[in-house]
């Protein structure tokens, strides 16, 4: 039988419904759990009209012009139709009606309670009523027979009965239900139906059968049944004809039978498997609604003509053959089992057996088709094949017959997934066309509105920023159906009719000119289905499978074709992204390909074409691109997927608006995307797809969430908080490589809140003993991120982790240095820096640059050191190491040009500890004295890498640079979990920046390593200075913190005039060192005291700092 099932679309929110049709079938009419009627015009009508009844509406029925409802509020309400003007108030239960039908002639109402009554009610005076009485639990349904005389009814209490209405007796009663308590519980609604015009049979659902009882003698004649229903039947609906019956299962099977061959004609299954709980049959019998406990409304179409054609075959038969009725019912129904496995009625193996039924009908036997699929589950002694091929002998020609029809055989029974129709063309961001009053377009930039009505065709246009523009209405004469909206213009485009073409219109309302608006026609026969726009151009896809660019301003640019036809286009700032149809998709499946062009100076594809992926049995809902033009989708399903630029551009689900609707007819309408803030912008539709213009609708804002396992677990969290930030802030390299300014802030915000969170999982799986994932985690740390997790590694007493994260270490220092190569030696040939200066400096700062962006410092740490740096190259300090975080690059800093003073004299210091370059780098961590402490092998393998980026000075050995980047953050230092005051960790932190900056030491000498442990590093004259004015600052800012004592500090040592600041710095170096102090007092000249304290530092400096790791592995004191 060659029915064809429509998609189901949402009717009411998650509950029981009810359906019905008009006296003329143009109509269908719906009633659900959320208490309105709804009056549909088709099953496209996105716009139905709505009527609210109450709270709750369990059943509807619809006769001249009368809708009555059975009611939440114990009551059975009229209303007219289609008006919906309340009518009054049939009847009252004191419980909840369950079930209400007409009467053939519409004069009368039956509702069946709760309460155990049936009640009969005269419409046009509701005070003439009859009550039934007997049934001992609620009543289920209620049915009249078409003369009138008796009425059924089914109950909770396992009996069906038939009652006299007018004596109100009970005149027959069948126990063939389950019983159960309430309507909640029973097993099926068990919907009654008699047969219409000549009311003879009563068709009764009876577990996964309906069986046929006679009116006249009120016996059971005959049951209906298919092998293929596996739950209950729960309603049943006769055709206006009387000759075919349709059942609808818990299940969700649709089953037609033929009631006088007693044959299951057609079998279709609910696309979701749901419980069909209404059904009814339109006026002309070409069409089957039926509705669902989900609230969802569908459709079988071309019911009539396959029931025509199965009542042809069915005269046919008997005229041909007297004898064996049998074989008959296999004759008749050999086309009906054929329709069953094609869903087009023009197939041509159809067509050409159904000639060959016409001119032949001896010929049927031999096709040897069973009567139904159950003849294949289960052999029966009679199957189809024995009774065929007794007949064989005696037909001329039907062995030849019988191979070719024998493929055919098996197409009844192929249960492989069938074609899904493709999507239709759609724009982003609007709302169905039919609609009068819709969404033409909302995006990041404003709203397009159009309205269709008697007193308007227009469309209004809505900046979100007003200084955009001024919001325009525009008279809609050429009836526009498509628009879009960006920073420069508004595009819109219609479709073409006979006598016009396809047209598009541009309001380029950021022009400079006079002249804002221009027009294209299309070719005659070529429509637009798709239009976007991006920053200077304009595409259009259109229905001759093509893509036809224009700039801004009017000039038609380049074309292309599309292998498939276009679902949707997107464009931003110079992406243009495309949606079309690459082939037919399969079980509900859409088969939809992408491609993103870049449309900038160099033009080139992005993605080729590659398959969208979409939730099964899902169609594309919206898409288009983020804020910060990354490329989005969001499926019908509620998945939301971006693109991954870094994995290949692959599309990773980031969230599922599903997961924050409180009812499954609950859904969010997509209007914009954005990654930084993560937000997804959308409005909540209660009952639909999408809003309504009027009120204007609320934009709500959801989070994302990635689908990661475990998420409830803190390493699960993290896990998903980390890959959701690696995503959403891939924009960054996108937009910089693209030309766009970024925000550097944020960008190193970013980074930061990703190392804290490897740090956070890098200590839970120390804490768990998981060292192997320690080390994968560590893989995925910066340079200086990974000494941290040395550190506490070596804390925690696990050598072995701090050995392995020690060379992991020593492999990226090094990568770090060939990737800073090339671009220090294009900086340092633009720089204007002295040859000496230019190449111990560039080493040193592109080094300390990248140390800044991987530690995540804040920018008043920045300031101090560079403050620092000024402050001792006003006591004309000659060492390059006393300035080792100066960028050149950097607005605030000082010039990198300034000369640096050369030292009075360097060969009266000498240093006794010295090694020269070669030993040093020969000589291996593993072969020291001290290599068996995990941080000292640390130390001397980050700093062996960065000896080669140092360069001799004055003819010098290079001094030894160590690859460390800048002191931990607070926010590191907070990871870490430090027992140590905040004073003690600033003055370690200044103590090892000073010793990396400075010649290093070998610590393979025990007296001079005993030596240093002693020493304190000399304090600067800025922090001695500050000491002393600390309260007074608190006491003038009691709110400050730490930070902003210090850059408060800065402000105001800055402003004290170069000789006062030359005494604090000569004050703190004198403080520093006892032996200075001693040779001051015997008048020694300032100059000499600066190189003394030089000297000593470059040989005291790396040691001190070494007893400070060494201390702190080991929890010394």
């Amino acid at each position: 039988m060659p029915c064809e099932r429509k998609p189901m679309r949402y009717g009411h929110s998650e509950g029981h419904t009810d359906v019905c049709f008009d006296d003329e079938g143009k109509c269908i009419v719906t009633c659900g759990s959320d208490g309105d009627v709804r009056i549909w015009e088709s099953l496209d009508d996105d716009d139905p009209k709505s009527i609210n009844v109450g709270e709750k509406a369990y059943s509807v029925a619809l006769k001249n012009g009368k809708l009555v409802t059975a009611v939440s509020n114990n009551t059975v309400q009229i209303h007219t139709f289609p008006e919906g003007d309340p009518d009054g108030i049939l009847t009252r239960f004191t419980t909840n009606a369950n079930h209400v039908a007409f009467n053939t002639s519409g004069s009368r109402v039956a509702a069946g309670s709760s309460d155990f009554l049936v009640k009969i009610v005269e419409v046009m005076d509701s005070s003439q009523q009859k009550t039934l009485r007997g049934h001992e639990a609620p009543v289920l349904s209620v049915a009249f027979d078409t003369s009138d005389e008796f009425l059924a009814s089914s109950s909770c209490d396992g009996s069906v009965t038939v009652w006299s209405i007018e004596s109100q007796t009970q005149v027959a009663q069948w126990k063939v239900l389950q019983k159960s308590s309430d309507v909640s519980n029973a097993k099926s609604l068990c919907r009654l139906a008699w047969q219409p015009l000549s009311g003879k049979l009563l068709a009764v659902p009876v577990d996964k059968t309906v069986q046929l009882y006679d009116r006249d003698t009120w016996t059971h004649i005959s049951t209906l049944s298919d092998d293929l229903i596996t739950q209950v039947v729960n309603v049943v609906v006769w055709s206006p004809c009387g000759k075919f019956l349709a059942a609808g299962t818990v299940g969700g099977n649709l089953l037609i039978w033929d009631a006088d061959a007693k044959l299951c004609i057609e079998r279709q299954k609910h696309e979701k498997g749901f419980t069909v709980c209404g059904m009814a049959w339109h006026p002309t019998g070409g069409r089957i609604a039926y509705t669902d406990t989900e609230g969802c409304l569908g459709l079988l179409e071309g019911v009539s003509s396959s029931s025509s054609s199965s009542t042809t075959q069915s005269t046919k038969a008997p005229a041909g053959k007297e004898t064996n009725d049998y074989d008959d019912l296999f004759d008749e129904d050999d086309d009906r089992v054929l329709d069953e496995g094609m869903s087009d009625s023009r197939s041509p193996v159809k067509k050409a057996v159904m000639d060959d039924d016409d001119d032949d009908d001896e010929l049927m036997p031999a096709t040897g088709r069973p009567r139904n699929r159950g003849a294949f589950l289960d052999d029966d002694s009679r199957d189809a094949g024995s009774v065929k091929l007794d007949k064989l002998p005696e037909e001329d020609g039907s062995s030849l017959i019988l191979p070719a029809v024998d493929p055919i055989v098996s197409r009844p029974v192929y249960d492989g997934p069938m074609p899904t129709p493709p999507q239709r063309a759609f724009q982003p961001g609007s709302t169905p066309v039919h609609l009068m009053h819709r969404f033409m377009m909302w995006n990041s930039v404003g709203i397009v509105r159009g309205y269709n009505d008697e007193q308007d065709y227009a469309i209004d246009v809505e900046f979100h920023d007003t200084a955009t523009h001024h919001a325009m209405h525009l008279t809609n004469t050429l009836g526009h159906t498509m628009a879009d909206l960006s920073q420069e213009a508004v595009l819109l485009a219609c479709e073409g009719t006979v006598e016009l073409a396809s047209k598009i219109q541009c309001l380029h309302f950021s022009c400079w000119d006079t002249h804002k608006e221009w027009m294209a026609d299309l070719p005659q026969g070529e429509d637009v289905h798709a239009l976007c726009l991006g920053q200077g151009w304009a595409a259009v896809a259109t229905s001759a499978l093509m893509v036809r660019l224009f700039s801004i301003g009017g000039v038609q640019k380049e074309i292309f074709s599309l292998p498939g036809a276009v679902v949707c286009m997107a464009g931003h700032g110079e992406q243009l992204l495309i949606v079309y149809h690459r082939g037919t998709g399969f079980d509900g499946d859409q088969a939809l390909g992408v491609q993103l062009l870049q449309l900038g100076r160099k033009r080139r594809q992005v993605i080729h074409g590659e398959p969208l992926p979409l939730s099964r049995k899902s169609y594309l809902a919206w898409m288009g691109f983020s804020a910060e033009g990354t490329p989005c989708c969001i499926d019908s399903e509620g998945v939301v997927r971006m693109l991954n630029r870094t994995l290949g551009n692959t599309w990773t689900p980031v969230g599922n608006t599903r997961d924050t609707c409180k009812s499954k007819s609950d859904h969010y309408w997509v209007v914009g995307v954005h990654e930084n803030p993560q937000q997804l912008r959308c409005i909540p539709c209660k009952g639909s797809r999408f809003p309504p213009t009027l009120p204007r609708p609320a934009v709500a804002i959801l989070s994302f969430k990635l689908p990661y396992c475990q998420t409830t677990t803190e390493k699960g969290q993290m896990e998903e908080q980390y890959w959701r930030s690696m995503l959403f802030h891939n924009h960054y390299g996108f937009l910089s490589s693209s030309g766009y300014e970024i925000d550097n802030e944020g960008q190193t915000r970013a980074e930061k809140e990703q190392q804290e969170l490897l740090m956070k999982m890098f200590a839970l799986s120390c804490k768990l003993e998981r060292e192997f994932r320690c080390v994968e985690l560590a893989e995925l740390m910066t340079h200086s991120v990974v000494t941290l997790a040395i550190r506490y590694a070596s804390r925690s007493r696990r050598m072995a982790l701090a050995q392995r994260l020690n060379e992991l270490a020593l492999e990226k220092a090094n990568q770090l240095q060939e990737e800073e190569e090339p671009a220090y030696q294009s900086v340092v040939r633009n720089s204007g820096f002295s040859h000496g200066d230019r190449e111990y400096r560039g080493s040193d700062l592109m080094n300390s640059r990248q140390a800044q962006v991987e530690s995540g410092c804040d920018d008043e740490e920045e300031v101090e050191e560079e403050y620092q740096q000024e402050e001792q190259m006003d006591a004309e300090e000659s060492t390059e190491a006393s300035r080792p975080r100066l960028n050149p690059f950097k607005k605030g800093g000082k010039s990198p040009e300034r000369p640096s003073p050369k030292p009075v004299s360097r060969e009266g210091r000498v240093n006794p500890f010295k090694v020269s370059v070669a030993e040093k780098s020969s000589g291996s961590p593993a072969g020291q004295p001290r290599a068996t402490n995990v941080l000292d092998s640390m130390t001397l393998s980050n700093r062996k890498p960065a000896a080669l980026s140092g360069t001799s000075k004055q003819g010098k050995a290079p001094v030894l640079k160590p690859l460390a980047p800048k002191p931990k953050s607070k926010t590191q230092a907070t990871l870490l979990q430090m027992s140590i005051p905040k004073g003690t960790i600033k003055k370690q932190v200044e103590s090892q920046s000073a010793a990396e900056t400075a010649k290093e030491t070998p610590v393979a000498t025990p007296p001079a390593s005993t030596e240093n442990t002693e020493n304190r590093k000399p304090k600067t004259g800025f922090q001695l200075w500050l000491e002393e004015n600390r309260k007074s600052i608190l006491a003038d800012n009691p709110d400050f913190e730490e930070m902003d004592v210090i850059k408060e500090g800065m402000g105001i040592f800055r402003a004290l005039s170069a000789e006062e600041r030359l005494i604090w710095t000569e004050r703190a170096k004198g403080d520093s060192d006892p032996k200075k102090r001693k040779r001051e007092d015997e008048g020694k000249e300032i100059v000499e005291n600066t190189e003394t304290d030089e000297g000593s530092a470059k040989k005291k400096k790396p040691l001190d700092t070494y007893a400070k790791l060494s201390a702190f592995a080991f929890n010394k004191e």
